[in-house]
């Protein structure tokens, strides 16, 4: 999935780069979590922990928690995690 966002007319905080399993993403500062990690094309962002099958945002306003993932080794939601510089996020865990 390629990146996609509205560009004509907008202007955004300048970007800030932070890691997701290790892999380097741009997204700009103060976005939620959820939004610059569905932009960078991953979804799936942990597994349920009764089927394993994966999971991704849903309700996008912390109501569900779908979203769950780790930053900097805290558990949190990521539609309510402000996008910030140097942040370490881990995908794929399950929520016990």
């Amino acid at each position: 999935m390629s990146l996609v966002r509205v560009s004509n007319g907008v202007t955004r905080p300048a970007a800030a780069t932070f890691a997701v399993d290790g892999m380097e993403v741009s997204a700009p500062a103060g976005e939620p979590l959820a939004t610059a990690l569905a932009a960078a094309g991953l979804l799936g962002l942990r597994d349920s922990p009764r089927g394993g099958t994966p999971r991704g945002a849903f309700c996008h306003m912390g109501l569900c928690q779908e979203c769950v993932v780790t930053v900097d080794g805290r558990i949190v939601q990521a539609c309510l995690t402000p996008v910030r510089a140097g942040m370490q996020v881990g995908l794929g865990g399950t929520l016990r």
